[in-house]
């Protein structure tokens, strides 16, 4: 892996074909949210099917908690529909066959000439492809299991929420006073409460 991918870096803003052959910029896909992006080997490997069944079972958590997620394979437009169809992901799958961002990080897993894929490593990125934390997969067990995201996600979005403890000093007369800016979802809504929640 480059030596600049690493906890407090900026992850590149690559821009590659989703599984509906639409091409998005990873930036794009983030928003103002952490993101979990797993660099995968695809389809073919039972580890990846593994590791995406455990994130699709939680999907509802990590909608809930304003987090996105991408995977991002060598596999082709076709094999990228099947991958995640497969494990029943609703997040978008990005498809690099030409393996650019395996040459551009340095992550060509030599030892598989046959299929000739990525190292697969999952991040954790804060908001503007920051990176909280990498996960070198090659070996499943070097892989994040659930929990091990829920306590980066947790560590990130402390980080990176202003209202993550509505007790810090100034935020409730921020919010008595209409300045919504600091309160996530609130800071995009008309600048006056909404009258169902007035006294």
């Amino acid at each position: 892996m480059r030596s600049d991918i690493r906890p407090g870096g900026t992850f590149p803003d690559y821009a590659l074909p989703d599984h509906t052959d639409t091409v998005r910029k990873l930036s794009e896909l983030q928003g103002r949210d952490p993101l979990v992006l797993t660099l995968a080997r695809g389809n073919y490997c039972p580890k990846e099917h593994q590791q995406h069944l455990e994130l699709a079972a939680n999907q509802s958590k990590t909608a809930v908690a304003y987090t996105q997620i991408v995977t991002i394979s060598t596999d082709d437009h076709h094999t990228t529909q099947e991958f995640r169809a497969s494990v029943g992901a609703e997040w978008t799958f990005l498809s690099d066959p030409g393996r650019t961002i395996q040459r551009d990080l340095d992550i060509q897993e030599y030892t598989d000439p046959e299929h000739d894929p990525m190292i697969p490593h999952t991040l954790v990125l804060k908001p503007g492809l920051v990176i909280h934390r990498v996960y070198n997969g090659y070996w499943f067990w070097g892989r994040p299991s659930f929990d091990d995201l829920w306590s980066d996600l947790r560590a990130a979005s402390s980080e990176i929420r202003p209202d993550w403890d509505l007790s810090k000093p100034g935020l409730r007369e921020a919010w008595d006073a209409g300045d919504y800016s600091k309160f996530h979802g609130w800071d995009r809504r008309a600048k006056s409460m909404p009258s169902s929640y007035e006294s």
